[in-house]
């Protein structure tokens, strides 16, 4: 279908090779495309919409940031037997983060922290806001609350429990008080690529969005451990309150997670639930 697609929309494409990307993502297929692109299609109308959205926003965006970021090369319609929308990107060489170990790699912390202040600080007037388009990244963590709260009922021993509903309610007691800022909303290992032992490039920016930076922390406890925490942390300098919701992220990722039928998804969403409650 992704050959037909660009066969029958991009005919200067035709003649390049299409392979799948392994191990494929949740949002998108992806294939490469050639040797410098890649393609995406979304694999269900509700990540359909973040296809425009970064069409229009990564050109915006990566001006301002110390890394690349996806560029967008072209945007498909939908055909042949395809009912959404769909991109091709810029290839970007690296490997992602997930293939190594990044517990305790200090120097990818201080660079992704170094990237999502910068990120952070882009010019926000006229980013989309919270919504549907991003999952409610960036937005007030209340409208979760039904589903983690369903969640925590479904936890194994009183004292885990209690912990638990301890981290969402403090999580629940603030608000981003500052004008919205540029949020990534889905950082995490496979998003990120390393070259040489540094971060090289960001991926996947369907969930972005302005609102609320703490969406974008959650990583200090579902990637890091030890000292890589403290360091991406230190180096973000977000006050206690914005550290707060972004445990309170993190839980109700892990504890909506822990249902998954991907034994590999649960098993680490056990392990971050451990480690966010550990911390608190």
């Amino acid at each position: 279908m992704a050959q037909q697609l660009v066969a029958a929309q991009f005919p200067q494409f035709a003649d390049l090779g299409i392979t799948p990307i392994q191990p494929g993502g949740w949002d998108n297929c992806s294939f490469r495309l050639g040797h410098d692109y890649t393609l995406r299609m979304p694999t269900a109308s509700r990540y359909a919409v973040q296809v425009a959205k970064e069409q229009y926003w990564l050109p915006r965006l990566a001006p301002h940031l110390p890394l690349p970021i996806p560029e967008p090369v072209a945007m498909g319609k939908p055909g042949e037997g395809y009912p959404h929308p769909w991109s091709i990107l810029r290839w970007i060489e690296g490997q992602d983060a997930s293939h190594g170990d990044v517990a305790w790699h200090t120097t990818l912390a201080r660079d992704l922290a170094g990237f999502l202040s910068a990120l952070h600080r882009v010019p926000a007037d006229g980013g989309p806001p919270a919504g549907g388009h991003d999952f409610h990244r960036g937005g007030a963590l209340a409208v979760y609350d039904g589903e983690t709260q369903a969640a925590l009922n479904h936890l194994q021993g009183d004292r885990q429990r209690t912990c638990a509903e301890a981290v969402w309610a403090r999580a629940l007691t603030s608000q981003w008080p500052h004008p919205p800022v540029w949020v990534h909303g889905d950082i995490a290992p496979d998003n990120l690529l390393m070259h040489e032992g540094r971060l090289s490039a960001v991926l996947d920016f369907g969930q972005c969005g302005i609102g609320d930076p703490a969406c974008d922390l959650t990583i200090a406890w579902t990637a890091f451990r030890g000292p890589a925490r403290a360091v991406f942390l230190d180096t973000v300098g977000l006050d206690n309150d914005t550290l707060n919701r972004a445990r309170g992220w993190g839980l109700w990722k892990a504890l909506i997670s822990l249902d998954n039928p991907d034994a590999q998804v649960v098993a680490r969403a056990q392990v971050a639930l451990a480690e966010l409650l550990k911390d608190a």
